[in-house]
C-alpha cells in the first residue's frame, strides 16, 4: 500500500514563518505532525517543531519546509494533508483526514469508523 500525506502552500508557509521567529538554534527543524490517543473523539493530532528525524519517519518537503510523521501516525492518517487555516474564529493548523469518521468541533481530535 502507497502512503501519502501532502502539505499545503499556507501550511507551509506558516511553518517557514514560525521557524523564522525561533532563531538558528531550529533552523533546521521540521514540524512534527502526530496522531496520540485522547481528545474528545478517540485520537488528537500533535504539532511540535522537531530537531530530529527518525530514519522510518515519513518526510514530506513543501517548499523548503519540512514535515514529518512517524508511521503509525501515518497509518492513521494516510492520503491526508496538513493545512493552515486562518478565518475570523481563529488561526490553526487542520489535518485534513480521509481515514476520519468523525472529528471534533475544534479540528484536533478525531475518530476511526
Amino acid at each position: 500500500m502507497t502512503q501519502s500525506f501532502t502539505v499545503s502552500d499556507a501550511a507551509a508557509k506558516r511553518i517557514a514563518e514560525i521557524i523564522a521567529t525561533k532563531g538558528a538554534a531550529e533552523s533546521s527543524s521540521a514540524l512534527r505532525v502526530a496522531v496520540s490517543a485522547g481528545g474528545c473523539n478517540g485520537f488528537q493530532y500533535e504539532f511540535k517543531l522537531d530537531p530530529e528525524t527518525s530514519p522510518d519517519d515519513f518526510v514530506v518537503t513543501t517548499h523548503g519546509v519540512r514535515v514529518v510523521v512517524d508511521p503509525v501516525s501515518l497509518d492513521l492518517m494516510n492520503g491526508g494533508e496538513l493545512d493552515f487555516v486562518d478565518k475570523l474564529m481563529g488561526a490553526h493548523f487542520a489535518v485534513k483526514n480521509p481515514n476520519a469518521a468523525s472529528g471534533c468541533g475544534c479540528g484536533t481530535s478525531f475518530s476511526l469508523a
